[in-house]
């Protein structure tokens, strides 16, 4: 199998968690490189139907390290669930690592896009809410905490504090919103910090050393090559880059550790959101395909 990327070759929803459910089988390593829980992909285990949105499909596998790479958004609160949802199945999670260096979803993050979104009105973008562009704004601005920043509470209050501070004067004078209580949100976050410590480690080093053991590994990316940041149709797109390259950037591997790139297409496309779809159906036929092709996101349930 050698070292592989599987990307989705439209809009996103082509099926990706499929493909790369039976190339797991044959992984050593599983990469998750870019999005965060505004991907979704759903996975069926004794005729249970789990839906998981940061954790790759890999982890059924228990002779499978997954990985979370530092290109991901990391929202602790979500990954904690599906945590507690493998566990109630009876599946081992022990192999899931997260990157130190993974940026972290925090409260304000999903206010911020949830009423920005409400405020473009007819201009929206169709983003999910769970404030995956407000993260990536933080971490390009310099601004953002890292994976490696819950491990400690002292530390964790000096670095939030701030951006509490400053990001609930917008919510509350531009959008209205009620402050978020820091003292509330420092110790929610250490606590997760506390739950997750024995997954956090330095991904790239792990990548590396599973390259230098020769061992097979899976590069997952999340939503489809249209929706990419800057190839993309621009502005309704995602907030990082699902093209082959991204897994690169987010997994933090030169070009030449990747030996062959599967792209995954749907034999119609379809597309979740706003924006731009020349070939959109309506009407009994459009009803019809959705119904028989299951075209339901699993992050937000959208047709």
């Amino acid at each position: 199998m050698a070292n592989v990327v599987v990307i989705g070759a439209q809009w996103g929803d082509e099926g990706k968690g499929k493909i790369t459910d039976l190339l797991s089988r044959s992984a050593d390593v599983v990469v998750r490189y870019q999005g965060g829980v505004n991907a979704g992909h759903t996975i069926v285990v004794d005729g249970q139907v789990l839906k998981l949105h940061l954790i790759p499909s890999g982890i059924l596998y228990p002779d499978t390290t997954c990985l979370i790479g530092s290109g991901t958004v990391v929202d602790p609160k979500v990954l904690l669930g599906e945590l507690e949802m493998l566990a109630s199945n009876d599946i081992d999670a022990s192999g899931l690592k997260v990157a130190s260096t993974a940026h972290v979803t925090l409260p304000y993050h999903r206010l911020l896009d949830q009423a920005m979104e409400q405020q473009r009105g007819s201009q929206r973008i169709g983003t999910t809410g769970r404030g995956i562009g407000p993260t990536y704004s933080d971490k390009a601005e310099r601004s953002g905490l890292r994976m490696i920043d819950l491990l400690d509470e002292e530390h964790l209050s000096e670095r939030l504090k701030g951006p509490i501070a400053s990001k609930n004067l917008l919510l509350q004078k531009v959008h209205g919103i009620e402050p978020l209580d820091a003292d509330q949100v420092i110790a929610e976050y250490a606590d997760y910090g506390r739950r997750l410590s024995s997954h956090v480690v330095d991904c790239t080093r792990a990548i590396h050393d599973a390259a230098r053991a020769r061992k097979n590994i899976l590069f997952e990316g999340a939503q489809g090559t249209l929706l990419d940041l800057d190839h993309g149709t621009y502005p309704y797109v995602t907030s990082s880059n699902p093209v082959a390259g991204g897994a690169c950037i987010g997994a933090g591997v030169g070009p030449t550790l990747i030996d062959r790139v599967i792209g995954v297409a749907k034999a119609y496309t379809t597309r979740v959101g706003e924006g731009p779809f020349p070939t959109e159906l309506e009407g009994s036929l459009s009803d019809h395909l959705c119904d028989r092709g299951g075209e339901y996101g699993t992050t937000t349930g959208r047709r």
